[in-house]
């Protein structure tokens, strides 16, 4: 058993080394000519609105530049402050979004809106809590140009402070970069390999109109990584970038934050209960195991746990995190771990912005 734990993480390592390698970078500063229409929902960003606004209002290299900013039934200040930080900025328009259609989740629902009235050859979508460096849309806009992709997702810096952030955010990237070889996923688009972030993502319209803007992830938590599954079902091509470096969001502040963003939405994410219980054992074999291999006296428990860490290490260094902190990933799987047991607890009575999910 111990062999062959062995010889998964050396697997594990050899695919983030790849990818550390490989991955896709969004780096060329290229003057973007076609029009492109980012979409921001927003539910409750007071907080946000400021130096989100300010992040967009900075961006260069894009004759023709869009924001659709929907407010998504706002109970605080948001609407306020949208129009008092746009001020006459012609590049924004704010609509309303305030009941949810039915059948949809919020967010989506909101995003649709803004969708059936962009017009434009790229559209963007973007949570309110991702900032952008001044040229992040015209560096992805030419990637995705120069790729020939119909979609990226560049994937920004997860930015974290408290401890629990850095338990935790840290395997977000860590898990995709671990297991999947992105240039093949790229070449050989499936659905079970497709991997996207919602936070900041890029796609041709006419690809979005092919599936009818956001209808086909409708109810769905997930509904970044369900969007990249359909354009992939409906013959589309695209990748997630190592977009650390031209944009970075701080996700949640708190362990509190953190319990509630993703209880609503890990039990979903495996596929069921089986993918769930894949997880868990993947995260205990990967994270638990080898320490108790290594307190039983086992030297392979070292070896197992210095090619996960190393692989995490790797990772961090990727997507300009703290690379230390990938020596806790026993802590962080065991973590992880209570936070899929905890999501299938509460499914679907966890509050998120005011609504339940």
């Amino acid at each position: 058993m111990a062999q062959i734990l062995l010889s998964f993480s050396i697997v594990i390592f050899a695919i983030s080394l790849i990818n550390f390698l490989t991955i896709r970078i969004p780096q060329r500063d290229e003057e973007v000519k076609k029009a492109v229409t980012v979409l921001a929902p927003m539910r409750n960003e007071a907080e946000n609105v400021p130096e989100f606004i300010s992040a967009l209002s900075t961006q260069m290299g894009v004759k023709n530049l869009k924001f659709i900013v929907i407010n998504d039934g706002s109970t605080d200040k948001t609407a306020q402050l949208l129009n008092t930080v746009i001020g006459s900025d012609s590049r924004f328009t704010v609509i309303d979004s305030p009941t949810q259609r039915d059948g949809w989740l919020g967010k989506v629902s909101a995003l649709q809106s803004g969708f059936e009235v962009a017009t434009s050859d790229y559209i963007i979508t973007l949570d309110a809590d991702v900032r952008l460096e001044p040229n992040a849309i015209m560096r992805a806009i030419t990637q995705l140009e120069r790729l020939k992709l119909d979609f990226t997702s560049p994937y920004p810096r997860q930015i974290a402070q408290t401890f629990p952030e850095k338990l935790i955010q840290p395997l977000l990237h860590w898990s995709w970069m671990s297991t999947i070889i992105l240039r093949l996923a790229e070449k050989f688009p499936r659905r079970s390999t497709a991997v996207a972030n919602g936070q900041f993502f890029v796609v041709r319209k006419s690809a979005l109109d092919a599936i009818d803007g956001f209808s086909t992830v409708s109810n769905q938590i997930l509904d970044d990584i369900e969007l990249a599954r359909s354009l992939i079902a409906a013959g589309y091509k695209g990748v997630v970038t190592e977009g650390s470096g031209i944009a970075s969001t701080r996700m949640y502040g708190s362990f509190d934050e953190i319990r509630q963003g993703y209880g609503k939405s890990l039990w979903k994410a495996f596929g069921g209960p089986l993918g769930s219980l894949i997880a868990i054992t993947f995260l205990f074999l990967t994270g638990i195991l080898p320490v108790l291999l290594i307190l039983n006296g086992y030297l392979t428990g070292w070896f197992i746990y210095l090619y996960i860490a190393f692989s995490r290490e790797i990772s961090a260094i990727r997507s300009r995190g703290n690379p230390l902190y990938a020596f806790l990933h026993p802590l962080s799987s065991a973590l992880l771990i209570y936070l899929i047991i905890y999501s299938w607890r509460k499914r679907g009575s966890i509050q998120w912005k005011g609504r339940t999910v």
